[in-house]
């Protein structure tokens, strides 16, 4: 099938959309963190900012399916650009001289907001795929990975640009230009959009959401627990140790901190979608056949819960920070997010894989939802398990939830309408 000029253009700009939503998400997380940690939040209570924010993307994905379903897909992309510019005008609302309690409540509000945003944007970006890509030669995994690998390496501009901005002109306008940002791309995109993203139908089901296939199902179960092992230490616990290990406790100091936690956090989640995108190319997925990616899903998890078992293990050899500790968390995760990326990039390109164009949001929609639960589980656990046993407690929690992922990937079936077995 060869791809529409149209078809083309309504896919970069869906891109270009998601990018620029996805700048503001990396760069709100880290002001949100940074900003709170600075203000003497605890590792759970920073935790609790961002709780919110992950049920809401359950939420919201399920809905979202349907949504998108009965009133196509641009309708929820339009809805989650707008909904971010709201989300960050208020939270530059925020006081300083508010109670504690009511600073929590307050911005556990606006990122549930964020929360919702970021789903609309995600599951219609991702839906876009399945619709517009080529189907010969591996063309829905390269567009896939292409779309999610330069959306994470954006993101990890977004983390950078959010501790860069706090160093400098501060939280408040920070939120502001962000959002002035995003509401200009947002009348861009609006204008600018082709034709060739469905419409909707009016007789879509909310039942519909819920998938009778085994594969969608296993495969965003092991999505829980894939996503959990992530967010289990990159949320909290990490930046917070590191802050830790860095800050001097001079405003100078405090300030060096930021930038060297920021830029971590961004080459990391560069690193992350650059192997994202390059997957189908390392994976060879143009002469793979179907059936041999889906027992690779299996494969690449396994080889993923051995890094963070590498790491407990030096974490509770070393009793208190040391310098070789911290170089061998740095270079430990930065593997990791590289097999991270495989294993993110084949569950992306299966969940297509395993749908049909007909019920497409439907059914990414119910994965996606399993992934802010895997988010939701991992951020919980983020601050918890930091708080109660230190690195040791938080990346042995990561490998068990690797393992599991592996376990339910090895549920999966190639005997599929869609996927050619071996």
């Amino acid at each position: 099938m060869t791809t529409r000029p149209e078809g083309l253009s309504a896919y970069i700009a869906v891109t270009a959309a998601y990018w620029a939503f996805m700048l503001t998400d990396g760069a709100l997380r880290m002001l949100v963190l940074l900003h709170f940690h600075t203000l003497g939040f605890t590792p759970v209570q920073l935790a609790y900012l961002f709780v919110l924010y992950e049920i809401a993307g359950m939420v919201t994905n399920l809905a979202a399916g349907w949504i998108a379903a009965r009133f196509g897909l641009t309708s929820t992309l339009y809805a989650g650009l707008a909904l971010q510019v709201v989300a960050l005008l208020a939270l530059a609302q925020l006081d300083p001289g508010w109670a504690l309690g009511v600073s929590v409540a307050f911005v556990m509000v606006v990122q549930g907001a964020s929360g919702v945003a970021k789903d609309l944007a995600k599951m219609s970006s991702k839906s876009a795929v399945k619709i517009l890509a080529p189907t010969e030669s591996g063309g829905l995994f390269r567009w896939v990975a292409i779309l999610t690998g330069s959306k994470n390496a954006v993101k990890g501009l977004g983390f950078l640009l959010g501790a860069g901005l706090l160093a400098t002109v501060g939280f408040v306008w920070a939120v502001l230009a962000m959002a002035a940002v995003l509401a200009v791309i947002l009348v861009a995109v609006l204008i600018a959009m082709p034709k060739g993203l469905p419409k909707g139908r009016k007789g879509a089901k909310f039942s519909e959401v819920f998938s009778k296939s085994a594969n969608v199902n296993w495969l965003s179960a092991a999505r829980v627990f894939l996503f959990g092992a992530r967010d289990v230490w990159f949320v909290v616990g990490i930046p917070i140790y590191f802050y830790a290990v860095l800050s001097d406790g001079t405003v100078g100091g405090n300030r060096a901190a930021f930038f060297m936690i920021g830029t971590f956090m961004a080459v990391w989640i560069i690193l992350y979608g650059f192997v994202q995108a390059a997957a189908p190319k390392l994976l060879r997925a143009a002469t793979t056949p179907d059936g041999d990616l889906v027992g690779q899903a299996r494969n690449w998890a396994w080889a993923l819960a051995a890094i963070p078992a590498g790491l407990t293990a030096a974490a509770f050899v070393s009793a208190e920070p040391q310098p070789w500790l911290t170089v061998t968390l740095v270079a430990g995760l930065l593997v990791f997010g590289a097999v991270f990326a495989i294993n993110s990039a084949l569950h992306s390109y299966l969940i297509l894989a395993f749908t049909k164009a007909e019920r497409v949001t439907m059914d990414v929609g119910f994965y996606y939802m399993a992934n802010a639960g895997g988010r939701l589980l991992g951020t919980v656990l983020s601050g918890l398990t930091y708080q109660l046993g230190g690195l040791v407690l938080m990346l042995g929690t990561a490998t068990v939830m690797v393992a599991l992922a592996a376990l339910l990937s090895g549920r999966l079936s190639p005997e599929h309408p869609q996927v050619t077995p071996a």
